[in-house]
């Protein structure tokens, strides 16, 4: 009887452990080879194009010697952790824009139900840009700044050629949108309440480069 108390209270404890370890997870992309995907991502595109996401060397990274880069180009690329699937969490990404003609953009996808359902938000330098769209059925539309009755998303300096770090916190339908570590707006919508994958999109001809992808569930 008190062996099988104890065996239950170590399996409580192994449970209580493996759900601290999912609360927050950082990927760095070190521990991939160059020229491959992460483990547990998948990648495809919204709309037409063709997106071309791996694992490269680089020198500038936060977390050297990986990133992960995506250089196609198409309507809109995205790279999903599709393993894992949160409700309520947030997620944040340094990202880097290193060329583009038509847009130099950076982003987070969350509640991604698959390529054409899914939350975006996404830094543009070429814009000067953040704006938090939805994406219903491949369409996708800017979501309106809470507090506000007009404008598109919040302008703020968003460099070339540097890295910057972009986060958004989900709980309900209310999401709060951050750059560089400064507060810049909230959001609420009811289109995805459920769970959904966690990950990283660029538009157009943008050549992206991301690190350091953190997730949780706090």
């Amino acid at each position: 009887m008190k062996s099988r108390l104890n065996a239950a209270l170590v399996l409580v404890a192994l449970g209580v452990l493996a759900r601290a370890a999912t609360a927050h997870m950082k990927i760095t992309f070190d521990e991939t080879n160059p020229g491959k995907l992460p483990k547990g991502w998948e990648t495809g595109i919204t709309g037409k194009g063709k997106a071309k996401w791996e694992v490269v060397s680089d020198d500038t990274a936060p977390s050297r010697p990986n990133v992960l880069k995506q250089s196609g180009e198409a309507t809109f690329t995205w790279a999903a952790k599709t393993d894992e699937h949160i409700q309520d969490g947030f997620a944040e990404v340094k990202f880097k824009p290193i060329a583009g003609k038509e847009d130099q953009a950076g982003g987070i996808v969350f509640r991604f139900r698959d390529a054409n359902n899914y939350y975006i938000v996404r830094a543009n330098a070429l814009e000067d840009n953040v704006v938090l769209y939805k994406t219903v059925n491949g369409k996708r539309s800017s979501l309106q700044v809470k507090g506000r009755t007009f404008g598109y998303g919040v302008d703020t300096n968003v460099p070339s050629r540097k890295w910057s770090t972009l986060r958004v916190e989900f709980h309900g339908n209310l999401f709060t949108v951050f750059f560089n570590g400064k507060k810049l707006f909230e959001v609420e919508d009811d289109t995805f309440k459920d769970a959904g994958a966690v990950g990283v999109w660029t538009k157009a001809d943008s050549v992206t480069l991301f690190d350091d992808f953190s997730v949780g569930t706090k």
